[in-house]
């Protein structure tokens, strides 16, 4: 297990340690779960009541807290808890799955796969004709890469992963578990003697840099030209994205959520869980998206809508207030 006297990690994590210097640290725990030996954090005032009834040796606080830590512990004072945690995570954080050999013995690569340097692939993987992977790439087992896709340095690809041909993905990656990234899009037409008739999707799917696609997540694959993520992106688990639809940079999907076909996200849109967005709609930059809404027109950049369907988020709270109030007479 491993240890570090909190002194060094307050000088790790750039902070300022107050009270027992001598203490040593061997995990993180929750606040109100927290054991002795271990470090949590405090990110708001809401959270310092916790810290009195708290097991844990240290805590990760915001500079500007008049909390005191209490004998026998311990304080690192940081400009802002929350990224303070993200460092010390990284620190305590175990090592990922490892690899005995680069290119498992089981593992299909086809002869016209280029393969950068670093390059791990992992048993019962399927690497298709003219796949490139870029330096450092890691391919966990069972992962398919299908014909022409091409995937770009340091991204990694877990267990169960299906990644369809011509899919391009950026660097820096992370596709989790049995995503589907490039399946066909939901097209079908009527037909008056044929019923649905299915609709060619030949297009791809394009994701950018920095972009992390949860578990059990779906990205369709065009019509014609490319469904794209943009740089940034982070997709929760259970996610649906629809055929052409076009993300733009940092935007955040959480789970359940989804996204017809042709959709349009500006930079920084953020869609609560298990939200709907209709096909077509366009949703300008930095605009949010409640939890559970049904969003059926375009919405403006910056703004917050609510409920189902969705509106303006002012508008939808005076609507649930004046139907409690209608309920309560």
């Amino acid at each position: 297990m491993k240890k570090i006297n909190i002194t060094k990690l307050a000088n790790l994590l750039n902070g300022e340690i107050i009270g027992n210097k001598d203490i040593e640290i061997d995990s993180l725990g929750q606040l109100n779960e927290a054991k002795e030996g271990q470090l949590t954090f405090i990110n708001g005032k809401k959270f310092e009541k916790e810290w009195a009834t708290s097991s844990a040796s240290a805590a990760i606080v915001n500079a500007d807290t008049n909390l005191k830590p209490g004998e026998n512990k311990a304080f690192i004072k940081v400009e802002n808890a929350n990224f303070g945690m993200i460092e010390a995570l990284h620190i305590f954080a175990p090592p990922l799955a490892s690899f005995n050999t680069d290119i498992h013995p089981t593992a299909v690569v086809h002869e016209t796969a280029s393969l950068g340097k670093g390059v791990k692939i992992g048993a019962g993987v399927y690497v298709g004709e003219e796949v490139k992977l870029e330096d450092g790439v890691i391919v966990y087992p069972n992962v398919s890469i299908l014909d022409h896709s091409h995937v770009g340095s340091l991204t990694q690809i877990w267990s169960g992963a299906v990644i369809r041909e011509r899919t391009i993905i950026g660097s820096h990656c992370i596709i989790h578990p049995n995503a589907s990234i490039g399946a066909d899009g939901f097209g079908f037409e009527p037909h008056p003697q044929k019923g649905l008739v299915k609709v060619p999707q030949i297009g791809n799917v394009v994701i950018g840099n920095f972009v992390e696609i949860g578990a059990n997540s779906c990205v369709d694959r065009a019509k014609f030209s490319s469904t794209i993520i943009g740089d940034g992106c982070k997709i929760d688990n259970l996610v649906q994205i629809g055929h052409n639809c076009k993300l733009g940079m940092f935007c955040i999907m959480a789970g359940n959520s989804g996204l017809a076909g042709s959709v349009t996200l500006g930079n920084g849109v953020v869609i609560g869980g298990s939200a709907s967005i209709k096909d077509h709609v366009t949703i300008g930059d930095k605009a949010t998206v409640g939890a559970g809404s049904g969003v059926t027109k375009n919405i403006e950049p910056g703004k917050t809508v609510l409920g189902y369907p969705a509106v303006e988020g002012r508008f939808a709270l005076k609507q649930w207030a004046a139907l409690k109030r209608l309920a309560s007479k």
